[in-house]
Formats: C-alpha cells, structure tokens, sequence
C-alpha cells in the first residue's frame, strides 16, 4: 500500500483525513496520522482498517525522519515555522510534500534543488492561500486565452458565522485562530492598486475604509484591506494591472465597532499590563480612558470616542461585558491584545450546534475586443457541524486532492511552487465542486473605481 504521513492535525484535517481514509480502498493507500498526542491522532483515524495513529515529536531529528522516510508522501499541518524541519527531510528521502501555509524564505530556498531532485512540494494550498490562488488564475488564464487584458482585480475571503447560527450584534464568531482577529491588519500599512496609483492605509485607518459586497443570496457584506496586495501582482503575472486589491470579509458594521478596539488601544501586542490577572473587565477598559472621578466608564467612553447612546456600536459594545465589574481577565501579565482576545472569547466561541461560513468573492475587470467587462466570482460554503467545519474543507480538501494527485502523477511540474498551473488548479477546483465548494459566475457592469462601494 501507498503510504501517505500526515504531521500534526490542525483545526482542518477532519475533512482532509476522512477525505483520504475514503479514497484508501480504491487507491491502495494507508494514511498514518502523526502527532505530539497520540489521542488526537487517534481521534482522526477513528479505527479505521487503513489508518495508523502514532506519537510524533517532530523536535526528534531521528523520530522525524524515520517517519518521513517510511511514507511514499508527506502533509505537513505543523505550524508554519515547523514546515521547513520536514521539507529538509523531504529532500534527504526523496518525497513530495504538501502544506497549507504561505511559502517562507527558507522553504523558497529549496526551490532549486527539489527540481534537481524531480520532487514537488506544494505549499498554499488551503482555502486563503489557496482556493483563491485556483479560483482566481482559472478566471485570469480565461481572459488571457480569449486576449482580454486585465484591469482590475480584486479579491476578500472572510470565515465568518453561518446564517442560522447568527445571534449576536457583530454578526460574528470565531471560525479560526482567535489571535490572528484580534491582530489583523498590524505590522505596517496596507497597500493596493487603485486606477494605477499605489495606495496606503495605516493601521489606526484600516477599519474605517472599507468596500460594500454583495452575495447573492446572502446580502452585504464589508472588505477591509490586507496588508501587501502587491505581492499578487507578479505571482498571477498582473504586472500592468491598474487596480490590484485583497481584503477580508465581515459582515457590514463590523468594522466600524472593531475601531473602537483599536482606537483605544485594546489591540496592542507590545506591551503588558500591570496587576492583568486581577483586573475586572470594567478596569480594563477604564485603563485606557482619562481619570476623572466623577463620569462613569460608560460616559468616559463614549464621551472619547464620540459614540452616541442610541449608536449601534455602543450597544455592541454592551453586548461583550467591557463594562462588567464581576467578569475577572485571569490572565497574569498580559498585553492589551491577549486580555481583548480572552473577552471576545467569551462572546465569540461557537456554540456546540454552530455552523460556520466561508465566504470569498473575486472580481475581475478586463478589456477584450475594445470593450471592458467586469466577471464577479462568489463562493459560499456552510459547515457541517463542529467537526466538518466549512474552515475544516475548504483548506482540507484541497490538501487532500492535490496529495492524491501527485501521488498518482497528475501533478508533474517540480520544485516549491503555489497552486497557480492550470495542471494544479483544473482538476482540484473539478473536484472542489463534486464537494460542494462551488464559485458562481456573473458578468457585471465594468466598475474600476468606484466610490459608492468604498464606505468611511
């Protein structure tokens, strides 16, 4: 049998082992689920006649590549600093490799000598990076076979909550890491195209310049900029574009309460704060307001950042106990940022019958044949459940897929690369679709700048 190695089994891999244990009859395949705990690796094989759980320290050179050298290819759901100790041995051994996360330097650097060696190791190839790599290069390579020129090209993803599972003011719920919420969008400016002009957007502005979506079916929705939307243009060879711009998707509004955060000051990662274990909720928030011993928090509040009573956000606000006096942080010597993310967490976890939406839309203007059109791609997909999250197979599955077929040598072109070859992308979108994860297309008046999508 076809032996494939899975390290470490992440928050997605529900979908991309049942995926694989599936598959394992008719394509001869024994999947050996390798992880620090032998109990979530047994979780995920679930006595499966084709699965094999085992302990793995991927700290222990000999551990590791004993394993490595044993599978016929290898997935790695470690952390993204992780990938680089098994890639090495990847090379040593002579197996491919698959991963979810963004290329890094170090794993570039082994570009050259895994063409030497005929090995593919496919990174980015999750759902954002990922499904939107395939999803967005099928549509480009499209317009550039029928001799379109691309103008614009613009791109949000968003994990948010399910409609049916909707219940609070921010029309949101944590779907993945919490963390990476609370510090979205910091570590420089966000910078974009727009008509051919490059543009910035500091971190203190992000949340309030925002683009108006719609899906249909479902409504609108708001996009704020990524930080480097630059990178994109010679990864899917749009050197000439005139508008160049990624983003994330909440649902509108949500942006517009989250700047209270950082107005305040609640998203700083840099600093602790003194006596942060004993702290009451209301202390928090009272720190990053002016003495005075006569207003209540409340009105400190509101009076600073000039939110009116009857405002929406204040009630947002409300709704996650900033103000309470009884809820204690319990954290000892926290940042700003890990103390906001443990409040969130109380309103924001997802309840045991919760499901989870993934939304992502594309649009792409171009010119062909003197005249410019606009092709707007959306994708929708709801989860199942806790365990088969629609996070869980939209970054799964196409880890799944993609190790299947270059395991079988449908996937051929060598060396460290991203999901951007029609042979990559072609039959995993296919394939995608049989499961669900469907873009549907529309033409639409071409927009280039338009200012009525742009709010704040």
């Amino acid at each position: 049998m076809r032996n494939i190695l899975v390290i470490g089994w992440g928050q997605s891999s529900s979908s991309l082992i049942t995926y694989l244990l599936k598959k394992s009859f008719s394509e001869n395949l024994h999947i050996t689920v390798a992880d620090v705990s032998l109990e979530l690796a047994k979780s995920k094989v679930n006595n499966h006649e084709n699965g094999t759980a085992r302990t793995l320290n991927i700290l222990n050179e000999a551990e590791r590549k004993e394993a490595i050298k044993n599978a016929d290819i290898v997935i790695s759901m470690l952390p993204a600093h992780l990938h680089i100790n098994v890639a090495k041995d990847c090379l040593e051994f002579g197996k491919n490799m698959v991963t979810a996360s963004y290329i890094s330097n170090e794993m570039n650097a082994l570009h050259e000598e895994a063409v030497k060696k005929n090995l593919i190791f496919m990174n980015e190839i999750g759902l954002d990076p990922g499904v939107d790599h395939m999803s967005a290069m099928q549509i480009i390579d499209r317009i550039r076979e029928k001799g379109g020129k691309m103008l614009l090209f613009e791109s949000f993803t968003g994990g948010l909550v399910a409609p049916e599972s909707d219940d609070n003011l921010w029309n949101y719920k944590f779907t993945w890491n919490p963390r990476n919420v609370v510090l979205a969008g910091q570590g420089g400016a966000a910078k974009f195209l727009q008509e051919g002009t490059y543009k910035y957007i500091p971190y203190h502005k992000l949340f309030r310049r925002t683009e108006i979506l719609n899906i249909d079916g479902y409504g609108k929705f708001e996009g704020y900029a990524n930080r480097d939307s630059l990178k994109y243009k010679s990864v899917y060879g749009l050197d000439d574009i005139l508008t160049l711009y990624r983003g994330t998707i909440r649902r509108v509004g949500f942006s517009r309460a989250w700047n209270v955060f950082i107005q305040l000051g609640m998203t700083d990662d840099s600093y602790t704060i003194e006596n942060s274990e004993h702290m009451t909720y209301r202390e928090f928030t009272n720190s990053f307001l002016a003495y005075n011993p006569f207003d209540s928090v409340e009105l400190k509040l509101r009076y600073y950042l000039k939110i009116d009573q009857d405002d929406i956000v204040w009630d947002k606000l409300v709704e996650l106990d900033i103000f309470s006096s009884t809820k204690i942080v319990g954290l000892k010597n926290a940042t700003p940022a890990q103390i906001l993310e443990k409040i969130l967490r109380d309103s924001w976890t997802l309840k045991e019958n919760d499901k989870d939406m993934i939304v992502m839309q594309h649009l792409f203007g171009y010119e062909l044949n003197g005249k410019k059109e606009q092709i707007e791609s959306s994708m929708v997909c709801i989860g199942d459940n806790q365990t088969y999250t629609s996070m869980a197979k939209t970054v799964g599955l196409p880890v799944a897929i993609a190790t299947l077929k270059i395991l079988n040598g449908e996937i051929k072109t060598p060396g460290v690369q991203m999901p951007i070859l029609k042979e990559v992308y072609e039959p995993i979108l296919k394939e995608l679709e049989e499961n669900g994860i469907v873009f549907h297309e529309k033409i639409v008046p071409y927009l280039g700048y338009n200012p009525e999508r742009v709010t704040g």
